[in-house]
């Protein structure tokens, strides 16, 4: 276990790799962070284009900025060097071992930061990747924004739906460029083959679509061990969550606590939910119900086996996630199941099916069949942002999008701890149940 008292900070917010770090600046970091989160709703109202923004050409190198190093953070720093037409400016982290490694990454010329917001007045810096946890989300966005920085930032894009206003709002109020990372927005496959099968509505291969199935199936472990390696600023850590028992399963495992995270719920369902809305042509559901428990994964919180039913005006949507399963169809899988076809989406590509009969004999031929793999590779939805970063075009998963894509699953949140029928209004913020 890391020594919390004595090393948890670093010794300045722009310290190099070497950096020592002391109790001193533990007091510092925190009444630093108290004092932007009282900022922090103030910034909403308070934000405009930024004046002398870089005007960036075809050749000219996009500077850029990580918060966040963790496993999702270095994956897209490498998919980024190798996209090229970037540097790297500076990395944050509040874990040390994830700064180094972070730094490894973006070169002998970047610097290294524990608070974002020491990063966000880096004047060198054009956009940031925003790879932090869950709960922390708002905050660097609405911050980076107000910066006058553009950013591409990890989904789910929201802790709840008021912080998803929220962002949303704070974005159209200045002139940056914001990328949720949302990939399948970018895949070719699912933009320029899948979405026009559905634009044909009724008439297209697949007839009235009354039922969609999402599903998530992996067999994972957690790590349990009551050590951690390296420094860690645990209360930074916490930050919008507030004080929280340090555990160093909590810090590896922080998808699966309710203080930091919506759960697999919201991370893997924000992907597929999307994809679902997007290809039905709608923006939030009427109601949903979700049941789950965690069954394998204790001390975890949040269920590591649930299902849902979403109501739609003309449709039912299920999202069903086992993370406790054995590898029978290891993976994910969204099915459209219409009135004259069935499409089979998943990482692999697409199926469809018209054949009624003779499933006794297993799997029928698919009557179209489209297999190119890596349906989520995140390299053209980076490509897409750097692209919208230097031409100031929308790109493919702006916050709207993001707000969207996320709701429904903080509605089935909702109705879990509720153990009720949550019921979301027109104003696609409040909800009831029943």
């Amino acid at each position: 276990m890391p020594n919390r008292q004595n090393s948890r900070t670093s010794s300045s917010g722009n310290a190099g790799r070497g950096a020592g770090w002391s109790r001193r600046q533990v007091l510092s970091t925190a009444a630093g962070a108290g004092a932007a989160m009282l900022a922090g709703s103030q910034v909403a109202t308070a934000q405009s284009p930024r004046p002398g923004r870089r005007v960036l050409g075809a050749n000219d190198r996009i500077v850029l900025g990580i918060i966040g190093s963790g496993g999702m953070g270095r994956h897209h720093m490498n998919t980024l060097n190798s996209i090229g037409g970037i540097e790297w400016a500076a990395v944050c982290d509040v874990y040390e071992p994830n700064l180094n490694e972070g730094l490894k990454l973006a070169g002998s010329k970047a610097k290294a930061y524990l608070e974002h917001e020491r990063l966000l007045e880096n004047k060198d810096i054009d956009a940031v990747v925003i790879a932090s946890p869950e709960h922390w989300h708002h905050r660097h966005l609405i911050d980076t924004v107000a910066a006058g920085k553009d950013a591409y930032s990890e989904k789910p894009m929201c802790w709840n739906i008021k912080q998803g206003q929220e962002m949303v709002e704070a974005v159209r109020k200045t002139d940056c460029i914001v990328q949720i990372g949302m990939q399948r927005r970018s895949t070719p496959i699912i933009r320029d083959e899948i979405k026009p099968i559905f634009d044909q509505g009724e008439n297209g291969p697949l007839g009235k679509v009354h039922l969609v199935r999402a599903e998530w199936y992996w067999n994972i472990g957690i790590d349990r061990s009551s050590t951690l390696p390296g420094k860690l600023d645990w209360e930074r850590f916490c930050g919008p969550a507030g004080k929280q028992e340090f555990a160093p399963i909590k810090f590896r495992h922080w998808r699966l606590f309710w203080p930091f995270s919506g759960g697999n719920e919201t991370d893997q369902g924000t992907h597929l939910m999307d994809v679902v809305q997007w290809m039905m042509g709608v923006d939030q559901p009427k109601s949903a119900v979700q049941w789950g428990d965690v069954f394998e994964h204790k001390p975890t919180e949040t269920p590591d086996t649930f299902c849902c039913t979403f109501e739609y005006p003309n449709f039912v949507a299920t999202w069903t996630l086992g993370y406790s399963t054995n590898t029978w169809r290891n993976g994910w899988s969204i099915t459209f199941q219409g009135t004259k076809g069935a499409l089979f989406l998943t990482e692999a590509g697409y199926r469809i099916f018209d054949q009624v009969n003779g499933w006794e004999k297993g799997w029928p031929k698919p009557k179209v069949e489209v297999l190119p793999g890596s349906v989520t590779d995140t390299r053209p939805h980076l490509t897409n942002f750097l692209d919208c970063v230097r031409s100031r075009k929308q790109p493919n998963a702006p916050v709207e999008i993001g707000h969207k894509a996320v709701r429904p699953l903080h509605l089935a949140n909702a109705a879990l701890k509720a153990n009720r029928r949550a019921i979301l209004e027109d104003d696609g913020v409040t909800i009831r149940f029943a």
